[in-house]
């Protein structure tokens, strides 16, 4: 090898051992210099990025004339003012993000299938309206969003920013429920609007893509902590206070009958209200006031909050 040749195969193995750091700080597109976790625990899920599609313009139809939901299918539902909204999860296994606009009011409607997390922002940060996509991203097995005007990406579980321009910013949780379609119909009347099939893109919303994922012990994709409490799809109830997180397990619930559970919380009294036909649960102040809790697998719950209180029946 000529001197001239050593020189040239020394530089280039410089420029690439230089340029693998720069590589490894960006997935998906998404500049990850400033990530406020290990980089390496941010896995694709597969799709890239838009590869599922938000809802960006949804069109909603009245309740009553609404297919093809069943009385036993699940919704997300969102009441604004004296407006009533669902948001089936045959929609939200396949969009995962609905930016939603009611009376001036935006709210940002998430859905992570692989947690099962159902959970709704105010998406207004700084006096400014973000608008969401799904990154392709998933962090904690939990979905990564990504806001459209900066390209921060945010945890849906955490409610917060964890790498671009935005980073370390939380968005405000807003109170949803998981009713049934028959439950939510009979509690709304004609109040009620649901979001329409017609989404612009062909799918079988009767169809999850998921299967069986539901019941199985199988996670996809790695999580930092883990607990054989519970079967990791068990359903839980969460919700952190000041500093204080908890969990109430459904099977717990359902042990402790259909009586109102009264609870504190970070100081703050709570009663739990739980409806074993869903199944789920709705955290409620003194006054009565809906809570912003999250409803998700319990292998979900704990990964984030792996020094959760729980919630046990006598």
């Amino acid at each position: 090898m000529t001197m001239q040749n050593r020189v040239f195969f020394m530089l280039s193995v410089l420029l690439l051992v230089a340029a693998r750091p720069g590589l490894a700080q960006e997935k998906n597109g998404f500049d990850l210099s400033n990530a406020l976790i290990p980089v390496d625990d941010i896995h694709s899920g597969g799709p890239p990025r838009d590869g599922i599609p938000s809802i960006d313009n949804p069109k909603f139809e009245p309740a009553d004339g609404a297919l093809p939901w069943r009385d036993d299918d699940l919704v997300m539902t969102y009441d604004q003012g004296q407006e009533r909204y669902a948001f089936p999860i045959g929609i939200l296994n396949w969009h995962e993000i609905v930016n939603h606009e009611s009376g001036g009011e935006p709210v940002l409607i998430t859905f992570c299938p692989l947690c099962g997390t159902g959970m709704a922002f105010d998406p207004m940060v700084d006096g400014r309206h973000l608008t969401f996509g799904v990154s392709g991203l998933l962090y904690n097995s939990d979905l990564l969003m990504y806001d459209h005007q900066t390209e921060s990406l945010w945890s849906q579980i955490e409610g917060r920013a964890i790498s671009g321009p935005l980073a370390g910013t939380e968005l405000e949780p807003v109170a949803i429920r998981h009713e049934q379609w028959r439950k939510w119909r009979g509690r709304v009347g004609d109040n009620g609007r649901v979001l329409s099939t017609d989404t612009g893109h062909r799918r079988n919303y009767r169809q999850s893509p998921y299967g069986d994922y539901d019941h199985s012990e199988r996670l996809y994709f790695p999580v930092s902590s883990t607990s054989r409490k519970y079967h990791p799809k068990t359903w839980v109830l969460g919700w952190t206070h000041n500093g204080e997180s908890k969990a109430w397990p459904f099977p717990e619930l359902a042990n402790h009958g259909d009586r109102i559970l009264e609870d504190q919380i970070g100081g703050k009294k709570v009663s739990v209200h739980f409806d074993a036909d869903v199944p789920s649960a709705e955290l409620r102040d003194e006054s009565g006031k809906l809570l912003p809790a999250t409803r998700a697998f319990w292998f979900a719950w704990y990964t984030f909050h792996p020094e959760t209180r729980i919630f046990e029946a006598d």
